[in-house]
């Protein structure tokens, strides 16, 4: 199913987290809460196991499972693949490299994307089966367009059409026990936020976006584009080296706070208390500084 859109401007949809690998992923994330769903394997070299929210978003972990197949799609221009190896000779295979935006005519954003000047390469349609915890079986289909700005940066933005979305249960891989119901807010870091307006914009499809205050308003969560001092001031982690864009937070909406602190110091998670929010710094299989705020 894909959700709908308000005011012109795509909904966030999944964010894709590398990672070395999805046995040390799915301890993590395990051991901060999350159900982990079971593998998924790509028909191009990657492979995730995701964390599905009751909103309607999720989290994508995503590693190399055949280095070959992987080397070959680069190879024949799969943008998907690309952009993971770039990043991950980059920075190294723990990350957060791409933001994801739901989408009902992926067709149509690529041209915006092209007319725009900021279309990373081709489109890519594929589809894989998925599994729900009970062992029943679909398969899932999609359809990319691929954003990023002129000037190479860390940061990756791409529409994501759910040409067909498996007919399972997705119940009991919602239900998790830090008590995580769905993503409020992802954070962005950049040496130059004024400047990643445009390319925002134009992948999130609103042109009257501002990004006010630093922050743009998708339906169902919101994006901020930070400096480093702001960012620190705001979450109480460090910035890490000046970048044109880079994402490095996620806020999640929990049903109560208490939970999930008593959840994470049961298993051993440091976690530290910033205002009203509980800060998780980034892990391998993490990727990501986690943030957890309780939302009535």
């Amino acid at each position: 199913m894909t959700r709908s859109t308000a005011a012109g401007t795509h909904p966030l949809d999944h964010m894709v987290l590398p990672t070395r690998s999805l046995d040390v992923a799915r301890a993590r994330l395990t051991s901060l809460g999350f159900v982990v769903a079971p593998t998924g394997i790509h028909p191009f070299g990657t492979e995730n196991c995701c964390v599905f929210l009751a909103d309607g978003t999720y989290l994508e972990p995503l590693a190399v499972g055949d280095k070959q197949a992987a080397t070959k799609v680069i190879a024949d221009g799969n943008v998907f693949v690309t952009r993971d190896r770039v990043y991950r000779d980059s920075h190294g295979d723990e990350g957060f490299s791409a933001m994801v935006l739901g989408t009902g005519n992926a067709d149509a954003d690529h041209a915006r994307y092209v007319e725009a000047g900021i279309s990373a390469g081709d489109m890519l349609g594929f589809s894989r089966a998925f599994t729900d915890p009970a062992g029943k079986s679909d398969i899932a289909s999609f359809k990319l367009a691929f954003a990023a700005g002129v000037e190479a940066t860390d940061a990756f933005l791409f529409a994501c059409e759910r040409v067909n979305a498996p007919d399972v249960d997705r119940t009991a891989l919602q239900a998790h026990a830090n008590g995580a119901t769905g993503i409020v807010e992802v954070a962005a870091v950049s040496d130059r936020p004024a400047e990643q307006r445009r390319l925002i914009s134009v992948a999130v499809d609103d042109p009257t976006a501002d990004g006010q205050g630093g922050t743009f308003h998708l339906p169902n969560a919101d994006l901020s584009v930070l400096d480093a001092a702001s960012f620190t001031a705001r979450f109480g982690l460090p910035a890490g080296a000046p970048t044109k864009l880079r994402f490095a937070a996620v806020v999640f909406s929990v049903r109560s706070a208490d939970v999930t602190s008593r959840l994470l110091a049961a298993n051993s998670i440091k976690h530290d208390i910033a205002g009203n929010d509980i800060v998780v710094q980034p892990a391998p299989g993490q990727g990501a500084a986690f943030i957890f705020r309780e939302i009535q």
